[in-house]
């Protein structure tokens, strides 16, 4: 973790007192700004730090799968179940049990934590007694938990099991220097990694990377010098804000950060479709010229469907078009 600016020395601070207490941690924080390394963080600077950490990325276990990964099954306990298997839950005994994206388990998923939760006891599949474990649980969430739960899409009592101790990852805009700070360690990291001579960053550079916002914060700004990096021919790395990709790339980052904070998923799905169909119309009226008969052919439906389309997101069927 590299940071100077007081909203990191203040998260680091916290870390290292929430460290110290051996309760249930929520982290909160935008879409990149490090929050599993403040998980591991914590786990490392604790007691537990000789034991293990296991990382449970919520939104990639699907729902039907979900007891099985967390507690594990014995053998015979349904089809395929060939030999005996450890969850999730016991291979962290001892240790830290991090839940990544806590906020995409579904209701099943949710119930199932909680009841774990109520006293680390758990079944695995197949088996007929319970089994005690010891571990700390840390999760964390893009997504404001509390406002999920004030509208019935996060369980207001697993909140409760989970907000012992709380910490707000800071976004990268509020953390002042360290984008610069950040960049240059990954400009040695790929150096490093990639076994290239060591590059160097145009003062025009450092400067945007101070003023830029960064909405996908530090992974944004790491994929970034990665790129730039390897595309450098000369030890000089200059990179022009105004270039026309450069441009594109931030819009789009700034579309996505604001399907981010819209805390309602039917909601943000249906702004990420109706942009999705907005770009794909013009796109394909442009190519039919306006016509909207040739434009409906082109994109394999009905021209009725597509002329609903158009008028539903407000498209001129010309004027646009060459």
């Amino acid at each position: 973790m590299i940071g100077k600016s007081a909203a990191f020395l203040k998260m680091t601070a916290l870390i290292a007192r929430i460290a110290d207490c051996d309760a249930p941690v929520l982290l909160e924080g935008e879409t990149g700004t490090g929050k599993e390394l403040a998980a591991r963080a914590i786990h490392c600077q604790g007691q537990r730090r000789n034991q293990p950490f296991v990382p449970v990325n919520c939104g990639a276990i699907p729902d039907l799968l979900i007891e099985n990964e967390l507690f594990g099954h014995r053998k015979g306990a349904f089809t395929d179940a060939r030999s005996d298997q450890l969850g999730l839950i016991a291979q962290a005994d001892s240790g830290t049990l991090f839940f990544d994206e806590v906020d995409a388990l579904s209701p099943k998923g949710q119930v199932a934590l909680l009841r774990f939760l109520q006293d680390q006891h758990y079944r695995p599949l197949g088996e007929t007694r319970e089994q005690a474990v010891d571990v700390r649980i840390v999760a964390a969430s893009n997504a404001n938990l509390s406002q999920l739960a004030e509208v019935g899409q996060f369980r207001m009592d697993l909140l409760y099991r989970l907000k012992i101790l709380f910490l707000k990852a800071p976004p990268l805009r509020e953390r002042s220097g360290d984008p610069v700070l950040l960049a240059e360690h990954f400009v040695r990291t790929c150096s490093q990694r990639f076994g290239q001579p060591r590059k160097f960053f145009h003062p025009d550079t450092l400067e945007w990377f101070a003023a830029y916002s960064w909405p996908g914060n530090i992974r944004e700004l790491e994929n970034l010098v990665y790129r730039e990096y390897l595309l450098t021919d000369g030890p000089m790395i200059q990179i022009h804000p105004d270039d026309p990709q450069q441009k594109d790339r931030r819009q789009l980052m700034d579309r996505r950060q604001l399907f981010m904070d819209e805390l309602n998923y039917a909601a943000a799905k249906a702004r990420i479709v109706e942009d999705f169909e907005k770009k794909f119309l013009v796109r394909v009226m442009t190519k039919a010229k306006g016509n909207v008969t040739q434009a409906a052919t082109l994109a394999g439906t009905e021209r009725r469907h597509l002329g609903k389309l158009i008028k539903k997101l407000g498209i001129e069927k010309s004027g646009y078009y060459a």
